[in-house]
């Protein structure tokens, strides 16, 4: 079986269960918690409309 992400191969047991290789997991969860480029947060909405 293979990383859907990169297509290695996946070794561990918890990567082949989880189907997906560690260093890709870890990625793909930092690119979930941050917005796309170039959206604004409602923070930076909020500040743009007080200027």
């Amino acid at each position: 079986m293979n990383c859907p992400v990169c297509n290695r191969p996946l070794k561990s047991k918890k990567s082949i269960e989880r189907g997906i290789g560690p260093v890709c997991e870890v990625k793909v969860k930092k690119l979930e918690n941050e917005p796309p480029k170039g959206q604004l947060s409602f923070v930076e909405e909020t500040v743009l409309v007080i200027k």
